[in-house]
């Protein structure tokens, strides 16, 4: 099964997304990230409010397999979570560029976008 990999999308190297709405990136784990780590059954999120940094670990998943930290593609601070996840971690599974997004985040570092890869040098790096 091979991967989606949206084109209008960020990548960081550990397999999260940025999508940028304004100053506001939604951040979630690629479609490859979640075939590797299998069936998802709990994600703990960060806390509204709180300030990332780019690199920082921020999130776990938690799948049959595997507990995997999960970093802040850029710095920021957090401004709402998907409360979705809670009850539906699977979300991140059958709709990981759609509805099992992870948090949002209101930029601070906008400059930090240009350290990500764009769709054609992620689908490289794994392979795609």
């Amino acid at each position: 099964m091979s991967s989606q990999i949206p084109e209008d999308l960020k990548y960081a190297k550990s397999h999260e997304w940025i999508r940028i709405e304004g100053d506001t990136g939604t951040v979630g784990i690629s479609d490859h990230a979640q075939q590797e780590l299998t069936d998802i059954v709990f994600v703990e999120l960060p806390e509204v409010g709180r300030q990332l940094t780019a690199g920082e670990a921020c999130a776990v998943v938690e799948s049959v397999k595997t507990a995997s930290d999960i970093y802040a593609p850029v710095s920021g601070e957090v401004t709402e979570i998907n409360g979705e996840l809670d009850s539906n971690p699977g979300l991140v599974n059958s709709e990981p560029f759609g509805g099992g997004w992870f948090f949002k985040l209101k930029l601070s570092k906008t400059a930090e976008l240009d350290a990500l890869q764009d769709s054609a040098a992620y689908r490289q790096q794994i392979g795609a």
